[in-house]
């Protein structure tokens, strides 16, 4: 009798295993669909990322107010100072347009000089790691 419920015990463990063997489970597949637009987003945000360098380098703020004063500042700046680069920053509420990518004092204040002359309120900063 203990032979039978032995060999009764082996016959059930040899079938679980070949039917574990033999069994299929579900596939682990992911489709994912992204909008193309996303990536352009993605790509135009590092561009940006790029140009507001917050290192040891000094700037100059010329304007703060809505989306489209400061575009047309910007503009404006490009026009009559093409040697130096300028950026839009948001801060919320406002955005701020800032020039220069300056690394000592000295250049900055330099800048300033000449920046002030078409823009009053500019404003020397330096802005911090954020």
């Amino acid at each position: 009798m203990r032979n039978l419920t032995k060999h009764k015990s082996l016959f059930f463990l040899l079938v679980c295993t070949l039917y574990g063997i033999n069994s299929y489970s579900q596939e682990g597949r992911t489709t994912l669909s992204q909008d193309l637009k996303i990536e352009q987003l993605l790509k135009e945000k590092r561009k940006i990322n790029q140009n507001i360098s917050t290192n040891e380098s000094y700037k100059i703020q010329i304007f703060y107010g809505n989306s489209d004063d400061s575009k047309k500042k910007l503009q404006e700046f490009r026009r009559e100072f093409k040697e130096i680069d300028g950026t839009i920053v948001y801060t919320n509420p406002n955005f701020k347009v800032w020039v220069g990518n300056f690394e000592t004092r000295l250049e900055v204040e330099k800048a300033m000089l000449e920046i002030k002359k078409k823009y009053p309120t500019a404003l020397l900063i330096k802005p911090s790691k954020q």
